[in-house]
């Protein structure tokens, strides 16, 4: 299990990034490969390396994560036409940094998930 991450020096403003939202929980910060013109990662402040290692005690940090996520896609301004919010899970589900973390993109019309 890892014990540090990019995410966590980002988090500590160690490595630059350009940060649209922190607080005690959580940290939301712009992808620097987007892939929608509003792409942001939205990470607990916590290492939780993956959906898997979530407890009871981190509840509140994902909850964070939504609530943070519905900030955000406001102040981009993509709360009325919609968004997406992807978290991915190990190596199958295509998790490439073990900080667990929630893509949120929008702007334009994402198509569908998963072909059909």
């Amino acid at each position: 299990m890892p014990t540090e991450t990019i995410f966590s020096k980002i988090i500590r403003k160690e490595i630059p990034a350009s940060i649209v939202y922190q607080d005690e929980l959580v940290t939301a910060f712009r992808d620097i490969h987007p892939q929608a013109p509003t792409h942001v990662l939205i990470v607990p402040n916590k290492l939780i390396p993956t959906v898997s290692d979530v407890t009871a005690e981190d509840e509140a940090a994902i909850g964070r994560m939504f609530t943070a996520a519905r900030k955000i896609a406001e102040q981009e301004g993509i709360a009325a036409s919609g968004y997406r919010l992807i978290v991915n899970c190990k190596q199958h589900g295509g998790q490439e940094v073990y900080h667990l973390h929630m893509h949120l993109l929008g702007g334009k019309q994402l198509g569908r998930m998963l072909p059909q």
